[in-house]
């Protein structure tokens, strides 16, 4: 087992019976469920609606995404290091206008597939999880979830180690290295920078404002609202959904004519069938923390982990 692994397992032991708890609660709820959160906000992503702003140069959602948040994107310290024991690092800094994949630089792309004789337009971001297992298998709460729905990583005291793109079944977050607090603590030993994703403009859901990817959208292929609504409003929609099973469920939700195992086979055969970091997959997936062995080989070396994890901390 290599470092990367050794950590990403063991972590999951400190939230394993915490997240069975949580997953059982949120499989017994239905779409009729009455205890819906007035406070948590879900969004709609309609594919049929969505063209991916045919004759732009870039998406306005990409765009919008990428001038919001141009403040919060790393600013590297060169050289970079490689990160401990690899011989390589993840540098994005000289490719930031790349609107073809995620990266710190794009929080979000629009993925477009040919299916059947149809050009399907996918924009794709975090998935933001009702049980995010990227915030269950970290413990110091670097990985947070505001009430509104939105998983945040504290860009502050990110190590970079990538656990919660191991943990994402979507493989969401991507690292810059030469940025982040281990510079400061462990630059040849942890680490390897900070991981950055969406993180839903949570400030403007808790001023009751909308995400500017919803508010430059020219389609209204994107929409936010409250999750009693988006509950209602899918019930009664005929289309295909992913999200109601998605890894334990999701504030994002997708709605399409098309089946989404059919967007999924047309994503994988675009690249070849081999999965391409930054570009995620729409196959059904369950939350990887249900697994029963990756809980009980986090049981067996949770402690060890945590010795680890504070002494890289300090």
């Amino acid at each position: 087992m290599n470092r990367r692994n050794f950590i990403k397992f063991s972590a999951v032991g400190f939230a394993s019976s915490a997240v069975a708890e949580d997953l059982a609660s949120v499989d017994s709820r239905n779409l009729d469920s009455p205890n819906a959160d007035s406070t948590k906000i879900m969004s709609i992503i309609d594919l049929d609606l969505c063209d991916g702003c045919k004759g732009l140069e870039t998406p306005l959602c990409v765009s919008a995404c990428k001038e919001k948040n141009k403040a919060n994107f790393p600013q590297p310290t060169h050289p970079i290091m490689d990160y401990f024991p690899q011989t390589k690092h993840e540098d994005y800094s000289k490719n930031k206008e790349d609107i073809t994949r995620l990266t710190p630089y794009n929080w979000t792309y629009v993925e477009s597939v040919k299916v059947a004789n149809r050009e399907v337009f996918v924009p794709r971001r975090c998935m933001h999880c009702d049980n995010p297992p990227c915030q269950k298998l970290y413990p110091f709460g670097v990985i947070s979830k505001s009430k509104e729905g939105a998983v945040d990583i504290d860009k502050d005291f990110c190590f970079g180690g990538a656990k919660c793109r191991d943990a994402c079944p979507w493989e969401i977050p991507q690292r810059q290295a030469g940025v982040g607090i281990y510079l400061k603590t462990a630059p040849k030993l942890a680490g390897g920078g900070v991981m950055y994703e969406c993180d839903m403009r949570k400030d403007l859901l808790e001023r009751g404002e909308k995400p500017v990817c919803e508010v430059k959208c020219p389609k209204n292929a994107i929409k936010f609202g409250k999750e009693s609504e988006i509950l209602e409003r899918i019930k009664h929609d005929k289309r295909h959904i992913y999200r109601l099973e998605e890894n334990g469920r999701t504030v994002s939700v997708y709605i399409s004519s098309i089946k989404f195992e059919d967007i999924n086979k047309a994503i994988l055969e675009k690249y070849n069938n081999k999965p391409k970091m930054g570009r995620p997959h729409m196959e059904k997936v369950r939350n990887p923390l249900e697994k029963s062995a990756n809980l009980a080989l986090a049981v067996t070396i949770a402690p060890f982990a945590a010795c680890l994890e504070r002494a890289l901390r300090r």
